[in-house]
This record gives structure tokens, C-alpha cells and sequence, in this order.
């Protein structure tokens, strides 16, 4: 996994202040915490495509280049890599803005797949654009 753009690609989905109660006794925020808003964001990008509910169904290979810090401003860029029948990929970058400044900095991107479902909770395919 390389993080070395200087701008973030895809579309700023998800932007959230990572605060003390996400982080560790070091001020460093928990990497789960990260990637659940990742996880919000792609489901919020995806449900907007399938135009319904959507579940994630996988997350390929993650991993942190640099910490967030308590304070800085979670920035998570998603876009819609490839679309099948029922699922979505979507490549995710994620960005802190470090407390109160305009540095940002690349903290970690991975790929995430989400399904599309219907009412009754099976996969169902997913409208075209």
C-alpha cells in the first residue's frame, strides 16, 4: 500500500473531529475508530448509488501510514471504483487535518466492498446510474 499523493482523490464523503474518547492514553486515535468511519462513509456513498440499504460485505487490506491525533478533523474521500450486479467497490482515503491547521495529511486508504439489499435483507441488484 503506497500513501504518497499529496491531494486526496475521490469525494469528500465524511468529515468528523476525532476527539478523547477515541484515543489512546498517547492522545493517538484508535485505528478501529478510523476505520468505522470509513465504514460510515462508504455506506453512506454506496446507499446513495443503490438508492437503498447496503451492507459492507468486505475490506481489503488496510494499513496506517501516520496517526490522527486527538483534535485533528477526519477527512474520508470515497469513490466508486466498479459497480456488479448487487455489490460496489469503492477505494477510500482517509485525511486528517491536524488541529488547527491547514496540513493534511494522507493516513490510510484501503478498498472497501458494499452489497446492495432489499427489504427483506437478500442482495439485490444494484440500479444503473
Amino acid at each position: 500500500m503506497t500513501l504518497d499523493s499529496n491531494t486526496p482523490t475521490g469525494e469528500l464523503t465524511l468529515r468528523t473531529l476525532a476527539m478523547p474518547a477515541d484515543a489512546n492514553a498517547a492522545g493517538d486515535i484508535f485505528g478501529g475508530w478510523v476505520m468505522a468511519q470509513m465504514d460510515l462513509a462508504c455506506g453512506i456513498r454506496a446507499a446513495e448509488r443503490a438508492r437503498g440499504r447496503v451492507v459492507t460485505a468486505a475490506v481489503q487490506e488496510m494499513a496506517f501510514a501516520m496517526p490522527v491525533k486527538i483534535g485533528d478533523t477526519l477527512c474520508v474521500y470515497t469513490e466508486i471504483a466498479r459497480v456488479g450486479r448487487t455489490s460496489m467497490t469503492l477505494k477510500v482515503e482517509t485525511w486528517a487535518q491536524r488541529y488547527l491547521t491547514h496540513v493534511m495529511e494522507k493516513v490510510t486508504e484501503a478498498t472497501f466492498v458494499m452489497v446492495a439489499l432489499d427489504a427483506s435483507g437478500k442482495p439485490t441488484p444494484v440500479p444503473q446510474a
